[in-house]
């Protein structure tokens, strides 16, 4: 069975930085695309970026030009690096991994890992 973990998250203080990680894995795991979401109590999940194996990537606007997603393609590993980290992205941060598994395309996500931002 595909399993996708993060790993990373922890306690940062306003201004600062952290980068959070996920790794797929699986046997016979085609891996189209990869991203992150993000949610908070009392909230929707909400998107935050995502990469496609040829590289193109998207995000929020709210976190262009604080957050980067990529990828490395040897092991399907996404990493998202979070700069000029505010209150309001605290949130618990899922990562998905879309691809194949035999004949089926579906959606795998994680449990999460929580990141906390605060003095």
């Amino acid at each position: 069975q595909v399993q996708v973990v993060e790993s990373g998250g922890g306690l940062v203080q306003p201004g600062g930085s952290l980068r959070i990680s996920c790794a797929p894995s699986g046997s016979i795991f085609s891996v189209d695309a990869m991203g992150w979401y993000r949610q908070v109590p009392g909230k929707e999940r909400e998107f935050v970026a995502d990469i496609i194996t040829g590289g193109n990537t998207k995000y929020a606007d709210s976190v262009k030009g604080r957050f980067t997603i990529s990828r490395d393609n040897t092991n399907n590993t996404a990493y998202l690096q979070m700069s000029s980290l505010q209150p309001d992205d605290t949130a618990v941060y899922y990562c998905y991994a879309y691809g194949r598994l035999g004949v089926l395309r579906k959606t795998y996500w994680g449990r999460g890992t929580q990141v906390t931002v605060s003095s």
